[in-house]
């Protein structure tokens, strides 16, 4: 047979000579592609699992200022209604306060910080103090810090009039 009947028969009808095909890559990932996202992955893991844990929400900490507030509001209604002086008492240590003549223990959230500023007639240590309200309303004045982080709230006693103020 000669050349050109071997390529002749080779040849599919219609007259159009078959080339092999080009290797095409195979579909899927490479290992170096399936590490590199799982790096990326565990990285942002470490990041984003200690902000979501065991720390305070913003929401938390305002509804914590806004429970102190009630608290020294309530204490110094007390003291307008029963003609008498009512302290509200803090454990800063335990993140607790009382009121004078109410059995009720007020617990706010652990893991925030709370810092007490009052009359040093009423700090009974470095743990413990008070904000003391008069049967005119009037108070010793003072100010009481939740914090958390770099987010922090304050409650403001207005020593002349007793007003109590949040402010952020």
């Amino acid at each position: 047979m000669s050349a050109a009947r071997a390529a002749a028969a080779a040849m599919p009808p219609g007259g159009a000579a078959v080339r092999p095909r080009a290797a095409r890559p195979a579909a899927g990932v490479t290992l170096i592609e399936l590490l590199v996202v799982m790096a990326l992955m565990g990285v942002i893991a470490a990041m984003v699992v200690p902000m979501l844990s065991g720390q305070v929400s913003t929401a938390e900490l305002k509804a914590a200022a806004r429970e102190v507030a009630a608290g020294l509001r309530f204490a110094r209604s007390d003291a307008l209604a029963t003609r008498r002086e009512t302290r509200l008492t803090f454990d800063l240590e335990q993140r607790t306060f009382r009121i004078d003549r109410d059995p009720r223990l007020h617990q706010l959230p652990k893991m925030m910080d709370m810092k007490l500023f009052t009359a040093q007639s009423d700090i009974a240590d470095e743990k413990t103090g008070a904000i003391r309200f008069y049967p005119d309303g009037g108070s010793n004045g003072g100010r009481v810090t939740l914090a958390a982080g770099e987010r922090k709230f304050e409650v403001d006693v207005d020593w002349l009039t007793g007003r109590v103020a949040i402010l952020d």
